[in-house]
């Protein structure tokens, strides 16, 4: 590239993807801005309307997101009187509203809690890859990039175990996993199988133009794993690295997001063919991020690791800065790095932060 040419934001993500470093890192904002933080936002750039914060949000990230339009059943996604609305599973999920006018769509029944053998479970209705037309996948890539290779595109997302649990139940899934073993590893088959076909036909309307595939499962709390290595390498491990094989050939890198304490998990989860760790929850029990890249780094990419638990809503600007940098400076360090916050910017985090972040990370050259 000549000594002159801007680098690219596809370039910059390419380049950590290799464990090198360019320009500075890449950056993402993660799971996004909630809606009350991003009103605080808006007005505190003095923006008019939401899509202008959009704007400027968008202006830092190097990875843009391209989907498939759902054209399944109709009444799919059809509200409840209760305001419930069912997802491609069948589950439903309540509006419950957290501060301010922001909304989480919480489970509120596990349609396979009462199958009691696995035979049931082949009469359900399982989602299909025909329920969803990727026949726009050129006009939108064309309106990200305008006919160039300027930003890295993603697809997905995909989880295994949790789509099994929220179709089952978190406690009753945890039991089956130890007293009905049938059931559980069905579910995550099933899970799996639609999962396998989905991206098949998403890659293959992508031609190639795919960077990254999205996905995962929270499988760590705040202290540790929610269930001991062997059952996890034993039950869930084997139906990621289905889905992965399945996708590696197509080019694409594997995103896989978990919080919690997981560090324990990541020889496994590099085994299984992940590429890139996602969130980094570094306020978590043993998630060190100097650890992490000194025992991982030549194998593994990053993404994430600016605490939405603590320093972003609760730190000073100060901290937003200092936080940032150093996770740039450790992780960074050589490449493989993605600067993004730990999850979703929750409401009720200072906007001054969300700009701290964002202008920090974009100013911060390699060579600090």
């Amino acid at each position: 590239m000549p000594a002159h040419a801007e680098t690219t934001s596809r370039e910059r993500v390419l380049a950590a993807l290799a464990h090198r470093e360019a320009d500075r890192a890449p950056i993402t904002l993660g799971h996004g801005v909630n809606a009350p933080a991003k009103d605080q936002l808006r007005k505190y750039l003095n923006h008019k309307t939401f899509a202008e914060t959009d704007a400027w949000l968008s202006s830092f990230t190097d990875i843009r997101y391209v989907a498939p339009r759902y054209c399944g059943p109709a009444d799919k996604f059809d509200a409840r009187p209760d305001g419930s609305r069912t997802d491609i599973w069948g589950v439903p999920r309540k509006p419950v509203e957290y501060t301010r006018g922001g909304v989480y769509y919480e489970i509120s029944e596990n349609p396979l809690a009462c199958a009691t053998d696995a035979s049931q479970l082949f009469d359900y209705l399982w989602p299909q890859a025909d329920w969803f037309d990727t026949s726009d996948f050129d006009e939108q890539i064309k309106k990200i990039n305008g006919g160039k290779n300027t930003y890295a595109l993603m697809c997905g997302t995909y989880m295994i175990f949790e789509h099994a649990w929220y179709l089952r139940g978190f406690e009753r899934f945890f039991s089956d996993m130890i007293e009905n073993e049938d059931i559980a590893w069905t579910i995550m088959e099933r899970v799996t199988d639609y999962f396998v076909m989905f991206f098949r036909k998403v890659l293959e309307a992508g031609r190639g133009r795919f960077d990254i595939l999205f996905g995962g499962d929270d499988i760590g709390g705040q202290h540790g794993l929610l269930m001991s290595p062997s059952m996890w390498d034993r039950m869930v491990k084997p139906h990621h690295k289905r889905l992965i094989d399945a996708v590696k050939p197509y080019g694409v890198k594997v995103m896989y997001h978990t919080d919690g304490s997981v560090a324990e998990a990541v020889p496994g989860l590099i085994d299984m063919g992940v590429d890139i760790l996602e969130a980094l929850q570094f306020d978590a029990k043993g998630m060190d991020p100097k650890i992490l890249k000194d025992l991982y780094g030549d194998r593994l990419c990053f993404h994430g690791g600016v605490s939405v638990q603590s320093t972003l809503p609760f730190g000073t600007r100060e901290d937003v800065v200092s936080e940032v940098k150093d996770r740039l400076r450790v992780l960074g360090k050589g490449g493989g790095y993605i600067c993004a916050p730990s999850h979703a910017i929750q409401a009720g985090t200072p906007p001054e932060n969300i700009e701290a972040f964002l202008t920090t990370a974009i100013n911060y050259q390699s060579n600090h």
